[in-house]
């Protein structure tokens, strides 16, 4: 179960489910309201949040070194969320990036209280794009609205075509979805284009792009869809 959402559904008695959900529905609602402050307190400070979400090892971390890199001329923050460990928030660290490290613990997700709280660290430039990486999972962090202006959604050529209708609600959240490792197309088993049909079943309006963060297929596409969303 997840310590912080309550997400894995008993099923020892009617009883038990019903205050499962009825925690479920305060916590979500709590969380949408704080969410809404969120996005007003960034719209004033003209500050672009991207949730970035992703399984573990999609290569959320890789892409966003390169795009630091490859936009260094805006300002940039990150938010780095995981369970445990700075490691990923020193990879960002090296490139000079501002950054802060939200550990969750038990907790499979970042909420609208834990965004608050990392901005408010951050202390962000007006005007800069702040990159939210959550923690890696495809089912929770779907349900908590951080008060982002764009969800992306990462998957990578290794994890298998058909993740959009196994996570459907996941898909469903996304404006972008990003298929990664693209270098690595030749060597799997993995049907781009069949995947892009599994995408529009769950959710027409999504864009998706292939790229690859580590060569730089396509990477373009990504940050004109920054540019614009």
């Amino acid at each position: 179960m997840c310590a912080t959402c309550g997400c894995g559904h008993s099923h020892e008695g009617h009883s038990h489910q019903h205050e499962t959900l009825t925690l479920e529905q305060k916590v979500l609602a709590k969380n949408d309201a704080l969410a809404e402050r969120n996005r007003a307190f960034l719209a004033e400070r003209k500050i672009r949040a991207m949730n970035l979400m992703s399984s573990p090892g999609a290569g959320k971390t890789t892409l966003l070194e390169r795009t630091i890199a490859d936009l260094g001329d805006r300002p940039i923050a990150v938010v780095e969320g995981d369970q445990a460990t700075r490691l990923d928030a020193e990879r960002i660290g090296r490139t000079g990036c501002s950054v802060v490290q939200v550990n969750t613990g038990a907790g499979c997700h970042l909420d609208a209280a834990m965004l608050r709280d990392a901005v408010d660290a951050l202390d962000p430039p007006e005007g800069c794009l702040l990159f939210v990486e959550n923690v890696g999972n495809l089912v929770c962090p779907a349900l908590f609205d951080l008060g982002e202006d764009g969800k992306v959604v990462i998957i990578s050529v290794t994890e298998g075509t058909d993740k959009p209708l196994k996570y459907p609600y996941m898909f469903a959240s996304a404006d972008l979805v990003l298929v990664n490792k693209l270098d690595l197309l030749p060597y799997v088993d993995f049907d781009l284009g069949a995947c892009r049909e599994h995408v529009a079943s769950v959710n027409p309006r999504a864009e998706v792009v292939a790229v690859s963060a580590t060569r730089g297929d396509n990477l373009d596409s990504w940050y004109e869809w920054l540019s614009i969303n």
